[in-house]
Order: structure tokens, then C-alpha cells, then sequence
């Protein structure tokens, strides 16, 4: 594949305000169907070569028309080009980079009907429903859309009147819709979460293998595949399966800059949540669960704090998730407790914090997940709870999951990789950014990120930790490693239990030996220790912890430990906290939030449709008070202008007025 990468995605300050492209996000509703000014005149034939003829400034009309975008982001005119070249591609573009954009312009431009390939419900008609508030014209199909209405959407395509069509991969690859496919005579399509089809990624999904097919039945046609997760091995499997010939290569920078990453010990799992909510008040909090049960306890120790939260998983009623996603779009909800189903697909994005109240199975899904934050550039926080017993529940979970067949032993050997690789990631002491970079192929040329809690000066380190450690593994070897981690806990910690006393473990030397620490604190080092290898834990129902030849060397003084303690104190800020408010009035900020709130609800759409939270941090740098000030804005197009200039332009000038500040006539 011939590669092309993104530049380094940091921000140069000096141009912190400029008006950059941000990813597609759903235009204001009331604007009418497309017309040929957007496309450019009446649609050619089917086969007609019109794509490499098309000028630069003629993608970035309809960016600007139909999204109201003035910029395009990095790699996003060259994967384009690589459709309307009709030349197969792999993009890899991070979350917040913008790549549905990648394959929603090109039939806009030719006029014909592509095909986009996507996993999930929710996915494709949030894109569908933002794509529709634009006058775009698409569709979906998938097993929620009725006899009547699926009738009507193949009558429409065989009319011509879509330009995108969302499909799953079961129904891509019938019979009866390849056939229909043909008749149409579809001749681009687009694979959303490209990395389900390789076993060597996260989500690896089975019916995805199946889209080889796509090559066989319409060998004329380009298939673009799209992620925003994927190792080199990944990319090259994604081209494999697909049978693509000889793809353009598009990688992104995977750098997020404005993120600050977190990775902390957990020790009391809603207490350090609900500190966390705090620091983030009035602001957008998803917070990743394991299961049903652990979303649910979250969210009602939230609630018994007086913190409004909801959970969302699959245990739930349709229904129940609907309203808790609706109102988490519509800013009447700010913290959702969630398993991972919830986000895909959101497009809410000024999420301020994300989350992990358990480790992710993989850094892909890590990657992703945290992907969720900062999507409009503003800085946010993903913050990472871990035990080192993660691990452990989560490799259990897979060998109870795992389902026979003649792929069942690589993919759990695959799984186990990618729990090694996440645990690694948490348990190293070194630069979260550069940690993740390199682990998607990119080097990370920076010696201090600013952004981590490693390079912000905040992980705390055990003074003495290998003395530490001795103490843990001796007790360990008292016992002959016959139990399992709590009752270690017990003895080092002095408890008084049934089970001590029976075995008089309360006379061994290390009865006690740690009673200053909180027993939690306690069994997070020793689940460390074996996270570190330096202690083992055995399988089954009723597992005990065992020295091995790592545990002598650290008893014997020949091998250092590290361990790290839970810290309390204050959060720093970073640079992106403190460079996105300069100048922005946060009284007006707050107020034009008010603003987008209503016009969102008397419009029954997300708050996000209205404009983003950059947007109404710079009317409140800004306060432009007239219409020409107004289209100066980040995020203001013509069409919104002419949608919303007047009722901001006024609250503008009335909250000048009010407070006595002066509003902008020129900026």
C-alpha cells in the first residue's frame, strides 16, 4: 500500500483561533433538499469520468455549502481524491478526525449512489438523521425499517434519488441486494469500522469477513475502508480481507493533543468517580462500565450524591436507551454511566471527561473510547481507574464468551494479546501520548507532552517500594501459597477474621506488618505486583496467589520495585485548558448555552446541531454584534448565518447590554 501520513496534529498557538475544519456534524433542520447548485449541475451518467477533473476549490464549496465548513482537516482531501479516483483505499483517521466526511462528499460530487458498510443501528441512522438536517439525500436499511418503508427506500434507489445508502454487512451481501446493487450500478463503497473484519483488531465481527465479496460481484467498483483504530498488522489484514488493489494508505496522526490522560489506582471506585464529576460540573461525563450491574451501581451512588446520571446497556428496554441517549444529545443530561455500546455513534461533542471505570480489553478500544472526548478540539479529560485485576476478569469473561469453531483458538489468542497490551499500557510509567502513538506505528518527537498525568508531575510513586514488596511476597511464602488475595490482604493489614484466627495466622511475623495502609490500597499493590509478573494468581473458582522465580529475585534484593500509590491532591491544569478560555467572557459562554438549549428543543434536535461549544466560546471571545462580525465565527456558515445569526446576534447584544460590556462591530 503506498502511505501517506497526517503531520504532527500539534497546535501551533499562534493560530489556536483560526477557523478549522471540524468533522460533520448534523446542519440546522428546515433546509430543503439539495439542489444542483450543491452538486454542481444536472448528474452525469452512470460511468461517466468526472471525478479527477474535479478542482480543489469545487470540494471545498460543497464542504462549505452543504456543512458549513471552511477547512477541510488533515488527509481529508486526499482519501477524497482516492474516491473519486475510484482507487481503493485504507483510512485511518482517529475519532474527531473527520472521516465520515471522507465518503459522504465524493457522491455528492459525481451524483451517483454509494454504498457505506456499517455495524451498528445506532450508528447509521444518527449519520443518516444529521445527513437529512442538511438536505443531504440518504437512507438506511437494516432490521428496524418496516416492509412499507424498506419498499420505499429500494424504489427510491433504483431511481437515483440517494446519494449514500446505509447497510449492514449481513444484508450487503444477500443475494437479492447484489443484485439490486448491480441494477443501480453502485460503483463506490465505503467500509465504516474496517478493523471488525481482522482478527488481529478489536470488535473482530464475523459477517465482516464476508465482504471479500464485494470484489467479486463488482470488480469495476473502488472499496474504501475506514477506521479510526489500527495497528500496522491491522491495516494490512484490512486490505487482505477486502482483496483490495494496491490501496492508498491514509494514517492520521493519532496524537490528540487537547486530551489530558489520567491512569489511576483504583482504590474506591465511586468516591473517585464522584470526584472526578465534580471538577467536571454542568459538563459532559461518559463513563465506561464493564457490565449492566456495575453501570447501574454508578449511576445510583451518583444519584445518592445529588448528581443527576443515568446507565445505558443492553439490559435495558429500546425505549430506556432511546431517552437516555435523546437527552444525553440534548444537553438536559450531562453523565451517563454506560457499558461500551454507548457512544457509538454519538456525535455530541463537547464530552468534557470520559471515564474508565474498568480497563478496556484492548488500547484500540481504549483509543476509541477516549475518543469520545474533545471532539470539537476543546481540551478533555480521560481518566483510567485501574487494578491490575482487570486483567484477570476480563480473560475470564473471553474463555467464558469464546465460541467453537475453526477460528476459536486465534481469536482467544488474539484476545489475550490485546489484554497484555492494555495492561502493560496502564501499569508503565512513561508519557501516555507517546505510549499510544507508538503503539499505532508512529513516533512521538516531544520529551513532555503537558498532557499526562506521568508528564504533569501527578503519578506518585511508593518511597521504598521494593521494601514494600518484600512485605507482600513473605507473607505470600508464609502461607505457602494456599489463598487467594483477600485473606494475604487480611493478614498484612492486622485483620481480625474467622479465618485468621482458625489458621492462627495472626502469630506469622507479617501479621500486621502494613496496617497503616487501607486495605484497599493494599490489594491494589499486590494485584500491581502481579500485573508486574512478580507474583502469580492462579485460574479457577477459588484462585490463590504464588511466588514465582521473579518473586525470589525481588525477596533476595536483586531486582527493584516500582508501585504506585493513589494521590489525592489537585489536578493540574494543562496548557489546552488554559489557552481555549483566553479572552472568552464565560458569563456570555454560559448564557449562549441557554440559547442553544432552547432553539435545540423547540426544534427537537441534539444541542449539537445548533453549534458546537468552540463555536460559542469564540461569539464569546468575539461578541460580534453584527452580521458580517457573526459569519467571522468559528463554525458559522452562510446557511447558519441566515438560520441563527439574528437570535445569537440579539442575545449577544442583550448580555452586552445587561452586564455593560461592549460588543464587537469589527473583530
Amino acid at each position: 500500500m503506498s502511505n501517506r501520513r497526517a503531520q504532527s496534529g500539534t497546535t501551533d498557538p499562534s493560530q489556536k483561533h483560526r477557523r478549522d475544519g471540524q468533522p460533520p456534524v448534523a446542519c440546522a433542520p428546515g433546509s430543503e433538499k439539495l439542489h444542483a447548485f450543491a452538486y454542481g449541475g444536472s448528474a452525469p451518467m452512470q460511468g461517466a469520468t468526472v471525478e479527477s477533473e474535479t478542482p480543489a476549490s469545487r470540494i471545498h464549496e460543497l464542504v462549505r455549502q452543504i456543512w458549513g465548513f471552511d477547512r477541510l482537516r488533515p488527509l481529508q482531501e486526499e482519501a477524497i481524491r482516492a474516491e473519486l479516483d475510484r482507487r481503493d483505499s485504507v483510512v485511518v483517521l482517529p475519532t474527531g478526525g473527520g472521516k465520515s466526511l471522507c465518503y459522504q462528499l465524493p457522491p455528492a460530487v459525481s451524483n451517483e449512489t454509494d454504498v457505506v458498510v456499517s455495524p451498528l443501528i445506532s450508528l447509521m441512522k444518527d449519520q443518516v438523521d444529521g445527513l437529512r438536517a442538511c438536505g443531504y439525500p440518504c437512507a438506511t436499511l437494516h432490521t428496524g425499517v418496516g416492509p412499507n418503508e424498506k419498499e420505499q427506500v429500494l424504489r427510491n434507489m433504483l431511481l437515483g434519488e440517494y446519494r449514500l445508502l446505509f447497510v449492514s454487512p449481513e444484508r450487503l451481501v444477500s443475494p437479492g441486494f447484489i443484485a439490486m446493487l448491480k441494477r443501480v450500478g453502485i460503483r463506490r463503497f465505503a467500509v465504516d469500522e474496517a478493523h471488525c473484519i481482522s482478527h488481529w483488531g478489536h470488535d473482530f465481527r464475523q459477517q465482516y469477513r464476508e465482504l471479500f465479496l464485494l470484489k467479486e460481484h463488482f470488480p469495476e467498483a473502488s472499496v474504501h475502508a475506514y477506521t479510526a483504530t489500527a495497528t500496522p498488522r491491522v491495516r494490512d489484514d484490512i486490505a487482505t480481507q477486502l482483496r483490495l488493489r494496491d490501496p492508498q494508505l491514509l494514517v492520521g496522526d493519532f496524537d490528540r493533543p487537547n486530551l489530558t490522560y489520567r491512569i489511576v489506582p483504583r482504590f474506591d471506585l465511586h468516591a473517585q468517580i464522584r470526584d472526578i464529576v465534580a471538577r467536571h460540573a454542568n459538563e459532559a461525563v461518559i463513563i465506561y462500565c464493564l457490565s449492566r450491574k456495575d453501570s447501574e451501581e454508578a449511576a445510583d451512588a451518583l444519584r445518592s450524591h445529588g448528581i443527576e446520571a443515568r446507565a445505558y446497556h443492553a439490559g435495558m428496554s429500546p425505549d430506556e436507551r432511546r431517552k437516555t441517549q435523546d437527552a444525553f444529545a440534548a444537553e438536559s443530561l450531562n453523565v451517563v454511566t454506560a457499558t461500551v455500546a454507548f457512544g457509538m455513534g454519538i456525535d455530541r461533542s463537547n464530552v468534557r471527561c470520559v471515564i474508565h471505570a474498568t480497563m478496556p480489553k484492548s488500547i484500540e478500544h481504549y483509543q476509541q473510547e477516549t475518543g469520545r472526548a474533545g471532539r470539537d478540539g476543546l481540551e478533555a479529560e480521560c481518566i483510567l481507574l485501574y487494578s491490575a485485576a482487570d486483567f484477570l476478569r476480563w480473560r475470564s469473561l473471553a474463555q467464558m464468551s469464546s465460541e467453537p469453531g475453526a477460528d476459536a483458538e486465534q481469536v482467544r489468542a488474539a484476545q489475550e494479546r490485546l489484554l497484555n497490551e492494555m495492561s502493560r499500557f496502564c501499569t508503565k510509567v512513561g508519557c501516555r501520548h507517546r505510549a499510544l502513538k507508538e503503539y499505532f506505528g508512529e513516533e512521538y518527537d516531544r520529551p513532555n507532552c503537558g498532557a499526562c498525568d506521568v508528564c504533569l508531575g501527578e503519578a506518585e510513586g511508593i518511597e521504598d517500594a521494593t521494601e514494600t514488596a518484600q512485605k507482600i511476597l513473605s507473607c505470600v511464602a508464609r502461607v505457602h501459597g494456599a489463598f487467594g488475595v483477600g485473606h494475604v490482604c487480611d493478614i498484612l493489614t492486622g485483620a481480625d477474621t474467622e479465618m485468621i484466627r482458625r489458621r492462627a495466622h495472626h502469630r506469622l511475623s507479617t501479621y500486621g506488618i502494613l496496617r497503616d495502609m487501607p486495605r484497599k490500597h493494599v490489594i491494589n499493590l499486590v494485584y500491581q505486583l502481579i500485573d508486574q509478573r512478580l507474583l502469580e494468581r492462579t485460574e479457577g473458582d477459588r484462585p490463590v496467589v504464588q511466588l514465582n522465580d521473579a518473586s525470589w529475585e525481588v525477596m533476595r534484593g536483586k531486582r527493584a520495585v516500582q508501585l504506585l500509590r493513589p494521590k489525592r491532591s489537585r489536578v493540574r491544569k494543562t496548557r489546552a485548558e488554559k489557552d481555549s478560555w483566553i479572552d472568552v467572557d464565560k458569563g456570555l459562554f454560559e448564557h449562549l448555552r441557554d440559547v442553544r438549549r432552547q432553539i435545540a428543543q423547540e426544534r427537537s434536535v441534539p444541542a449539537f446541531v445548533i453549534f458546537s461549544d468552540a463555536a460559542l466560546r469564540d461569539m464569546a471571545r468575539k461578541k460580534p454584534t453584527t452580521p458580517a462580525d457573526f459569519l467571522a465565527v468559528q463554525g458559522v456558515g452562510s446557511k447558519k448565518l441566515e438560520d441563527l445569526g439574528d437570535a445569537f446576534i440579539a442575545s449577544i447584544k442583550s448580555y452586552c447590554s445587561e452586564h455593560g460590556h461592549e460588543g464587537n462591530s469589527r473583530l
